[in-house]
């Protein structure tokens, strides 16, 4: 399984450069498109999920996947009304109004993991201003250690400087665009130090990166900076914050609702609870996974082929909950 979850990692953080050819065939993804609200779009292909707005004032993407991709992504964003290079021509889609402007104009980084960072030097290139986290721009430029503190843990290169964001920001952030609010929002120690999740206030929809997944248990970059303390504090947070119909585009998987996103975080907290007693207890990691005490969870959230299976999500709270983490994010949207 060790090595199992090396691969799936590399799939999910590592350059595309790094990882062997047949594991990394772009020539088969496909970009699919799902339509959150008038304007707003979820992408999905082979890494995080992204989020585009749409509309006169061009494109702001949330993530921007693997390098190899951007061609991919710019057509499905064409297919939508946007996505050219900066100074490409006006478009008329049919039963829309002519684009001033058809380039991706802003993306903002959910975190510094390449499966949703890829793309930054592309869009970069084309004129894009790239926005993240203070911390999101320091790991890029330095590369470090991805992991849980166990047996999942990959090296991560530094990035080229045209990858790196242009801008950054402490807690929060807003971008005026396409006559709606990009709300972007810093809760730390989550999925990784330097989280943001996204929110459309007009559509009450969120981009919630990694902090909210659903391939199985969550992967939580330890070694990154991040807590499952965090993730259920950032879990806690959006739901106080977004209405009951509220759209929940994950970093993974498909688009979910309030009530998803709800059971999710009762899976965080029932299974740090089960860990904390275990710790408390003074059992061992290795008896915590020999006497299997998250097996009740096992079936829903750790499938055969896991990425996270239930050892190395026992691995993860064990470590998480030990070293201790205070979440903090930035103030409510008004």
């Amino acid at each position: 399984m060790l090595c199992q979850r090396l691969w799936y990692l590399g799939i999910l953080l590592a350059a595309p450069s790094l990882v062997p050819a047949q594991e990394q065939d772009f020539s088969k993804v496909e970009i699919r498109t799902t339509r959150l609200a008038d304007g707003l779009y979820a992408l999905q292909g082979a890494g995080g999920n992204m989020t585009a707005s749409v509309g006169t004032d061009g494109v702001l993407l949330v993530d921007s996947e693997f390098a190899p991709l951007a061609d991919k992504i710019r057509a499905a964003l064409r297919e939508l009304g946007g996505g050219g290079p900066a100074g490409g021509p006006a478009s008329n889609q049919p039963g829309s109004s002519a684009r001033s402007d058809l380039s991706v104009r802003y993306v903002i980084n959910t975190h510094y993991h390449f499966d949703h960072t890829g793309a930054n030097a592309a869009f970069a290139r084309d004129g894009a201003t790239v926005i993240a986290q203070d911390n999101v721009r320091a790991r890029l430029l330095t590369g470090g250690t991805a992991g849980n503190g166990g047996s999942i843990s990959r090296e991560v290169p530094a990035v080229e400087a045209a990858a790196l964001p242009q801008v950054t920001f402490d807690h929060e952030l807003t971008a005026h665009v396409n006559g709606a609010d990009a709300r972007a929002v810093h809760y730390s120690h989550a999925h990784t130090d330097g989280d943001t999740i996204v929110f459309f206030l007009r559509t009450g929809t969120v981009a919630m990166g990694d902090i909210y997944v659903r391939y199985g248990f969550p992967f939580i970059d330890i070694t990154g900076g991040g807590s499952v303390q965090g993730m259920i504090a950032a879990c806690e947070d959006v739901l106080r914050r977004v209405p009951g119909d509220a759209r929940v585009v994950p970093g993974h998987g498909e688009v979910a609702g309030v009530a998803d996103l709800r059971e999710y975080l009762q899976m965080l907290k029932d299974t740090s609870a089960t860990v904390a007693d275990a710790i408390k207890a003074g059992k061992t990691l290795a008896q915590m996974k020999q006497e299997r005490i998250l097996g009740r969870w096992s079936e829903r959230y750790s499938p055969p082929k896991a990425f996270v299976d239930t050892d190395a999500f026992i691995e993860t709270l064990y470590n998480s909950l030990r070293q201790g983490h205070t979440a903090r994010h930035g103030s409510r949207p008004r």
